[in-house]
């Protein structure tokens, strides 16, 4: 496969028009050209936080479905998707990660790359869309039953008991922790850093907010070396508080999620979220209530926000669509249009649209 005259977009190297020749799964060659750009050809996205899409759900899907939501995202420039539970009973966490497991294994190339819990063990006063029957602290007893090779993220809230402990076994494992559904103070939040825990779930979403005599967790996302998850769907945070996080923290430490539910890309209407009911109207998921409860936001639609709403630069779209969140994971050989890295990238037109999506070398979607 060759790629001819395309606007290369890379988050080390910059943007540059190149004739790209892949060859296998792997991108052989990258040579610049004097020739117009006929395209922008950029990482494929990476979201780490998704709990479903197209009527799948992360917590009832089967084999068959996950691969209906792997083809579903491939149309919006995903090639690195991590299937992410909500606060569950330990059996429910692992039969969400058996399924993933036995898929994966079952392909020699996919999107799907492993598991992400998403709670049990946070706090309940921040428990947002989260069932609060399934909410509870951690224990080493229950980690090693439930931590298998498959497991990449958990997020946790540092007030909760047993997290330290937690964070010490599963930073053995390379397994990120992220904290997140958390009430800490300012002073638990750096702990919790100095102590190996550099990362934060949807921020600022299910979190305490900015105060002048206490800047809690919110105030510790804008000042510590923290990464931040962030939905950039224009519901969970208005477009102003992402343009001033990327002005504060800059596109290094941002990393771009859906937090999507199984009714993104479908009409509106009631769904369900680990027990709880969802209804859908326009762009917004709610509980009852009134909380958000996960969004329907496509990835793609994400990162023309994220352009539109802080003025970055294209290079700096590939570090939070894509670059950060693998750097995050330990992944070394995805995430740039470079010699020798697996070839997931994306093909988009003048106006961000995917117009082609490739993964492992092989095309996967077209438009």
């Amino acid at each position: 496969m060759e790629l001819r005259n395309v606007l290369v977009v890379d988050p080390v190297d910059g943007e540059y028009v190149a004739n790209v020749r892949v060859s296998g799964r792997k991108i052989e060659s990258v040579e610049m050209s004097q020739g117009s750009p006929s395209g922008l050809l950029i990482p494929g996205f990476v979201d780490v936080h998704t709990h479903g899409a197209a009527g799948v759900n992360s917590m009832s899907m089967e084999a068959g479905d996950l691969e209906k939501w792997e083809r579903f995202l491939y149309a919006h420039g995903v090639t690195f998707f991590i299937p992410t539970t909500v606060s569950a009973g330990t059996d429910e966490m692992l039969r969400a990660t058996g399924i993933v497991s036995d898929y994966i294994k079952d392909r020699p190339a996919t999107s799907v790359r492993g598991i992400h819990y998403e709670g049990p063990y946070i706090n309940t006063r921040k428990k947002g869309a989260q069932n609060p029957e399934t909410i509870r602290p951690s224990t080493l007893n229950e980690l090693h039953g439930v931590i298998t090779d498959d497991v990449m993220i958990v997020t946790m809230a540092p007030e909760v008991e047993g997290f330290f402990e937690a964070l010490e076994f599963l930073k053995k494992r390379d397994i990120v922790v992220s904290m997140g559904h958390t009430d800490s103070s300012f002073s638990l939040i750096k702990h919790a850093f100095e102590a190996g825990c550099d990362r934060m779930t949807h921020y600022p979403n299910g979190m305490n907010t900015l105060h002048h005599r206490e800047i809690g967790c919110v105030g510790a996302g804008m000042i510590l070396p923290l990464k931040l998850e962030m939905i950039v769907d224009g519901v969970h945070s208005a477009p102003e508080f992402i343009n001033l996080v990327y002005r504060v923290k800059g596109a290094d430490s941002i990393i771009l999620v859906t937090d999507s539910i199984d009714a993104t890309g479908l009409s509106e209407g009631l769904y369900d979220l680990g027990g709880l009911s969802v209804t859908v109207r326009g762009s917004k998921a709610t509980l009852d209530d009134g909380t958000i409860a996960g969004s329907t936001l496509v990835f793609d639609d994400g990162v023309r926000n994220f352009r539109k709403w802080t003025g970055c630069s294209l290079s700096e779209l590939a570090k939070v669509s894509s670059y950060n969140s693998l750097i995050d994971l330990g992944v070394r050989n995805r995430g740039r249009v470079k010699e020798g890295y697996i070839a997931d990238l994306v093909i988009m037109d003048s106006e961000m649209h995917v117009r082609e999506t490739i993964l492992s070398g092989k095309s996967v979607f077209k438009n």
